[in-house]
């Protein structure tokens, strides 16, 4: 659309919706004036309105060298530091760690979790036997009686005796 037509497209636009509007509801003619300057108005106000400028990028709250820590993650959206940031982001922002990790064009490897926190979670699951079920064998298990010591006798069962069908 050019400038120099641009008032008539105005006033053809203002035509038809005026011509609508009243097809469909009653209105006094001493009234149509108003209709029409209001509707002209309102157009030429939408028109004449600056559009609004494309939002700048966000700054990131701190570096994003420094938001890794040992003992914390430091989130770009707000600069607080955090164990595990996958919660707050999804809480706060709606984002995913993949999304976030976009936005602030971080590497697909760049953890949620702070890494002695991790270290520290991978040493409980390791000194409880997480993951090491299914890889021991029978023996390694059980293993069997060595022959220099004797086999000690079996507890009697503590608690209530079983009912006998009689």
């Amino acid at each position: 659309m050019t400038e120099d037509n641009a008032p008539d497209e105005l006033l053809g636009m203002t035509t038809e919706i005026v011509s609508a509007f009243v097809s469909r509801n009653f209105i006094a003619a001493d009234a149509l004036p108003g209709l029409v300057a209001k509707i002209h108005g309102a157009l030429a106000a939408t028109r004449a309105a600056p559009r609004e400028p494309e939002p700048e990028p966000q700054a990131p709250a701190v570096s994003i060298r420094r938001s890794l820590t040992p003992d914390a993650i430091i989130c770009l959206e707000d600069g607080r530091p955090f164990k595990s940031l996958k919660r707050h982001l999804s809480i706060k922002y709606g984002l995913t760690p993949e999304q976030y990790r976009e936005k602030w064009g971080l590497p697909a490897d760049y953890p949620m979790v702070a890494p002695a926190y991790a270290a520290r979670r991978s040493e409980l699951a390791k000194s409880i036997g997480l993951g090491q079920g299914g890889r021991q064998t029978a023996k390694a298990a059980n293993p069997g009686p060595s022959l220099g010591t004797q086999e000690q006798p079996a507890k009697p069962r503590r608690g209530r005796p079983p009912k006998t069908v009689g």
